[in-house]
């Protein structure tokens, strides 16, 4: 092997260990309050992802947790996901609730909830969170109804679960 080929492999090898993997999660938390008779919802994603799709959606520029953040961003936040997020209770379409958000670190935390929710049988979910600016976008959905837990994950290709209980 040439001393250049040599040199070669040894730089480009280590460049190639480091670099950076991203990688596009969210987390929603689903959980039945039958003392509230409702549907509480806990989204968190990367503040960043977020801040991009809203900002090329709307034409925005968003700078969170900046001093020239947008005073009204909840709106955004609101019709964005509203948009990308559905919800069937024992198969009924139900509307949720925005409650507002929260920053903490790199995450965003989205609280909603469902209110008037007698029981739970099922909770269908359509989740297209990020999935149109991130094609590797996967959506983790975690829930507990009573003393049962039930988790999917939806990506691009499967953007839709029923959980049963």
């Amino acid at each position: 092997m040439t001393i250049k080929k040599t040199l070669f492999l040894l730089l480009i090898i280590p460049l190639l260990s480091f670099s950076a993997h991203k990688y596009y999660l969210s987390l929603t938390q689903i959980t039945y309050k039958p003392e509230a008779k409702s549907v509480q919802v806990i989204i968190n994603v990367f503040m960043d992802d977020i801040e991009v799709a809203l900002n090329k959606k709307y034409a925005i520029d968003l700078n969170l947790t900046t001093e020239k953040e947008l005073k009204d961003n909840d709106i955004y936040f609101e019709k964005y996901l509203n948009e990308k997020l559905h919800f069937k209770i024992d198969d009924i379409s139900k509307e949720f609730n925005y409650l507002g958000k929260e920053y903490d670190g790199d995450l965003v935390y989205f609280y909603l909830e469902i209110e008037n929710i007698e029981h739970v049988k099922s909770i269908g979910i359509t989740n297209k969170i990020l999935i149109d600016y991130f094609p590797k976008q996967q959506n983790l959905i975690k829930s507990k109804v009573g003393k049962k837990h039930k988790s999917i994950l939806l990506t691009a290709k499967n953007d839709k679960g029923l959980l049963k209980f």
